[in-house]
């Protein structure tokens, strides 16, 4: 071993796997950088002196008397108000062809704000996504999940997002993102002039999947800046994290440990918590809000990826694609947020609960007529009406195309209730109906 600059370099390899190497060293801390013949590495298990590196480019290439030499620190962000309008890499380096931001370097993947700090969530997050605001509703720190199959337009939907929500600052991490997928979001916010309020961190499929590892935490150090030093609230965008739990695997499975369900690490929820777990509503007004991308294998919900992220998040949105309209809606049934009711009736219009639960509960309705009619039997005049209102629900607002306010959402329901149905079939409170109702359909 020498030292330089005080770096210390190690000249000895004692194992290589295809993403990893031990070398025996001291004084050497968890998570700390080195670079691993010219190549960038993480130190990711240390046992007494045998300390093994994720190298994230992979091993091809590298001897046993490659230099090894230790950084001294995590990877860190440098933080100001110069992230904003940014796009960087999963280092922190810009892709933009902009200079680097100067600011405070902070270590990524700290732990999260202490729960003495906390206060519970009570803002509205509106995205004008009737699907998610209307019936769906999201509050200020919350972690929800989209559940999607690889064919839904589920970054379409994170793009929307991040141009309609009500938040001070969108942070998006992109997480094994084809260069298409990252030039449509760059073009997208910088032609709606957005950029003043939007940071990027994104690791694309020509990058190694390794770095996307790197990926959310990057996004949450920046979002912690803005919340928790700035008192903003903040909304985190995550996709893919089906994508950031394989980067896991590999680097599990390359490391020789024992796989658990489907192929992933046994560290999985833990791992998923850590991220998820950094949503937060702060007493300064700050807030981070997570919506994550959690892509599905043929559908599969019991997959260990959206099986563990259930259990930690609090809520899920799933999309779907409507055989009656042709167009992707966020499904009724499927989707859940657990926080809605602190703040629907509260922040939103007083009739939102009931107004809600009544489309719902019609929509069931026309799920059972449409089963009657795939099964031959006949249907009566309610089930008929059922049926239009159906389609005409979800062409107005459960698709994701249409963008909104939450007060037009709730008119817009009270006229299909009004040209479908009588007063008594929607059966919402006497009172609320009276000043609601429309004075024609």
């Amino acid at each position: 071993m020498t030292t330089k600059a005080f770096q210390k370099i190690y000249t000895k390899i004692d194992n290589i796997t295809k993403a990893t190497v031990t070398v025996r060293a001291q004084g050497v801390g968890n998570d700390e950088l080195a670079t691993v013949g010219g190549k960038l590495a993480q130190v990711v298990r240390i046992s007494g002196d045998d300390i093994t590196l994720q190298v994230f480019q992979g091993t091809e290439g590298i001897a046993t008397d490659a230099e090894v030499v230790f950084h001294g620190e995590p990877p860190v962000l440098k933080v100001s108000d110069e992230l904003a309008g940014r796009f960087f890499d999963a280092y922190g380096n810009p892709l933009d062809g902009g200079m680097p931001v100067e600011g405070e370097a902070r270590e990524i993947g700290g732990p999260t704000v202490n729960p003495f700090k906390r206060i519970q969530p009570s803002e509205l997050i509106a995205t004008g996504i009737a699907g998610i605001d209307l019936n769906n509703t999201i509050v200020s720190g919350q972690k929800i999940p989209f559940f999607a199959d690889p064919d839904q337009p589920y970054n379409q939907v994170m793009a929307d997002v991040a141009l309609r929500a009500q938040a001070d600052k969108i942070i998006l991490g992109g997480m094994g993102m084809t260069n298409d997928d990252y030039l449509y979001f760059k073009n997208l916010f910088e032609n709606a002039g957005v950029l003043d309020r939007i940071v990027c961190f994104v690791n694309t499929t020509e990058n190694p999947p390794v770095e996307r590892l790197l990926v959310p935490d990057m996004a949450l150090t920046a979002a912690e800046y803005f919340a928790v030093d700035k008192g903003e609230k903040v909304l985190v965008l995550l996709t893919d994290m089906t994508l950031y739990a394989d980067a896991l695997a590999i680097v599990s499975n390359r490391m020789d440990q024992i796989p658990s369900k489907d192929s992933m690490p046994g560290s999985l929820y833990s791992d998923l918590a850590k991220i998820y777990e950094k949503a937060v509503q702060l007493p300064n007004g700050g807030s981070i809000t997570i919506i994550a991308v959690t892509t599905l294998s043929g559908g599969d919900i019991t997959n260990a990826v959206p099986d563990n992220t259930g259990y930690i998040t609090e809520g899920q949105l799933f999309l779907r694609k409507d055989s009656d309209t042709g167009k992707v809606i966020v499904d009724p049934f499927r989707s859940l947020s657990r926080l809605k009711q602190l703040v629907i009736g509260k922040k939103t219009r007083e009739d939102h609960p009931q107004v809600m639960n009544a489309a719902v509960r019609l929509y069931s309705d026309a799920a059972n007529a449409k089963t009657k009619l795939e099964n031959g039997f006949d249907l009566s005049d309610y089930d008929e009406r059922t049926l239009k209102f159906a389609k005409e629900y979800s062409e107005k607002l459960l698709a994701i195309d249409v963008n909104i306010e939450i007060t037009e959402m709730l008119d817009t329901a009270w006229r299909l209730f009004a040209k479908y149905f009588t007063k008594s079939e929607v059966a919402i409170k006497e009172a609320l109906t009276e000043k609601y109702w429309p004075r024609t359909a």
